[in-house]
């Protein structure tokens, strides 16, 4: 065990006990000794407790700590500390800014367990709630979590998507007679991926310029048919090279999953090919588009559906689930309605969060009373622009409701979710959300499994009892489009619409700027999402009928 190794183990013991608020000064005395040994030049093997406390800062019992580590190669007091402690936090800690102290506040008030919990919870307003913390502090938290997950080997799509981009533009500026495009997981638009991959096509005489500016200062590394480097946010890229002739069918091969190299028959081939389309015409199927290349359902979606029936972000015509200042949103109500107004939507929900999300702001039910005054009269101002009284109701352990049903009643929309408690096993997860699928004021199920891309897993759900309840309940499922969510996973999307079940591509936002919903588009066309069974591709009088509808069953 070298020395640097056993002040290592000496400081996350500091760290782990300042973070469960023990011993103060021995932790600072740990902290010390770390850094004095990680600086020094000794050997700490073989040396005795004696030998060690002749170092500045090495007191006995420390002194003892580095012997035991020596000796067995681990330290029983960490290995204590860690039991009590949910891994996640150990790379929480590593977050330059982010103190044991900071990281226990967070913990113990949002019961967040990992940078990826961490990153969403920034995103949603989590942090500024908490003592010690605010909006600034929480801006500079979010910066240093994304700065860390960088190098953590997995991507969000989303994260990389900006930069792969603008490294796209610079290559085919530098080299205007190469063909290029993206292939892999990236041209898929697969949820999470590992790097950044793009095909270049070019002849005999042909080589690609790599500009300065589109990598880090790192030398690329030349192989072959392939070229490896990392951009200068340290996200690697490789770069795959074909001849021209070649470029439609390397660019097929490596794009599609082999899951759906296999499903649809295709053996390697060096056939010269124009198109893609031609490409699927030889084995007898119509063009299925990138994103659907995974091997799921994609030849029964395309034996019954054309390709223009897929939803796209230009038959969106409301945008629904959103957050203001209200509850946890960082925009008044009245910012987020115009901001959906100006991009030329039809309507827009408010569904702040419900008065069990304490730590949200949630509403109780006179400021619900408030806000639904206040859309009333940005209503008259705003029409035929719609602003729908929703709201974001927690579904409680038993499964219920979190407001009266006087309450819920008066309500456009009910946006039912789970937020609390969410360890549970598949048929406790299942139960609370049949319940709550079963309440007549329930207009969508959020986010059913709670997932976040890269954090969590979500809990686990019979997915096809929940789907089954809500098409027998006429309740429809969120496609939550945030990139850090994705939930209803795309993977569900062909059974529902078996089913006949409604799914709506939600944002989730808590400002402006999240107001997109790209991001759940591509997932809901990855699952083969029909714009006729898109909620919120609804006109607005469509909307409003099958609004009227749903609220008159449930009063009936």
């Amino acid at each position: 065990m070298e020395t640097r190794d056993a002040a290592a183990m000496l400081k996350l013991t500091g760290l782990l006990m300042e973070l469960h608020q023990e011993n103060e000064f021995k932790a600072k005395a740990l902290a010390n000794a770390s850094f004095r040994l990680s600086k020094s030049n000794i050997s700490t093997e073989g040396l005795s407790i004696p030998e060690l406390e002749q170092q500045e800062g090495i007191s006995k019992s420390i002194a003892a700590k580095i012997v035991e580590i020596q000796t067995t190669g681990t330290l029983k007091e960490l290995q204590e500390l860690m039991l009590r402690t949910p891994a996640g936090l150990v790379g929480m800690l590593r977050v330059k800014g982010l103190g044991p102290k900071k990281v226990g506040v967070i913990w113990r008030g949002l019961g967040i367990e990992s940078l990826h919990e961490l990153l969403y919870a920034c995103n949603e307003n989590r942090l500024v709630s908490l003592d010690g913390f605010g909006l600034k502090t929480q801006e500079q938290v979010l910066k240093a979590v994304e700065f860390t997950l960088m190098n953590t080997g997995y991507y969000h799509y989303a994260a990389v998507l900006s930069t792969a981009e603008a490294l796209f533009d610079l290559l085919q500026k530098s080299n205007p007679n190469l063909l290029f495009s993206f292939t892999g997981a990236l041209r898929r638009k697969a949820e999470t991926l590992t790097h950044i991959e793009l095909l270049v096509g070019m002849d005999e005489t042909q080589s690609i310029h790599l500009p300065a500016d589109a990598k880090d200062t790192q030398e690329a590394v030349y192989e072959t048919n392939r070229i490896s480097f990392h951009t200068a946010q340290q996200i690697p890229v490789v770069v795959h090279r074909c001849s021209k002739t070649d470029f439609t069918r390397v660019l097929f091969e490596g794009s599609a999953h082999p899951n759906h190299l296999e499903k649809i028959g295709y053996t390697h081939s060096t056939t010269f090919f124009e198109n893609e389309e031609t490409i699927y015409k030889t084995l007898g199927l119509p063009y299925i588009v990138p994103e659907m290349r995974e091997g799921a359902e994609e030849l029964e979606f395309v034996k019954k559906h054309n390709n223009h029936d897929l939803v796209t972000q230009a038959d969106l015509r409301g945008v629904l689930h959103n957050h203001s200042t209200y509850s946890d949103g960082l925009n008044t109500l009245r910012e987020m309605a115009q901001a959906c107004k100006a991009q030329g939507y039809s309507y827009f929900s408010i569904c702040d969060h419900s008065q069990t999300a304490v730590y949200a702001g949630g509403l109780k039910p006179e400021r619900v009373l408030e806000q639904h005054r206040e859309i009333d009269t940005l209503n008259k101002e705003l029409a035929p622009f719609k602003i729908y009284k929703g709201i974001e109701s927690d579904i409680l352990s038993d499964g219920a409701l979190d407001y009266t049903p006087e309450l819920l009643s008066t309500f456009d929309m009910v946006v039912a979710s789970i937020h609390a408690n969410l360890k549970m096993d598949e048929a406790k997860a299942t139960a609370r959300l049949l319940k709550a699928i079963e309440n007549p004021y329930t207009t969508i199920l959020g986010h059913p499994t709670g997932r976040l891309l890269l954090a969590r897993e979500g809990y686990p759900i019979d997915h096809k009892k929940i789907i089954d309840a809500c098409a027998k309940h006429a309740v429809v499922i969120e496609l939550n489009a945030h990139p850090y969510r994705l939930d209803l996973d795309w993977r569900w999307i062909h059974y529902a619409q078996a089913c006949g079940v409604l799914i709506s591509i939600n944002p989730d936002a808590h400002s402006i700027n999240g107001l997109d919903m790209q991001f759940g588009v591509y997932s809901a066309r990855k699952g083969g999402l029909l714009k006729s069974s898109c909620f919120n591709a609804f006109s607005l009088e469509k909307m409003e009928a099958h609004l009227l509808q749903k609220k008159g069953n449930a009063k009936g």
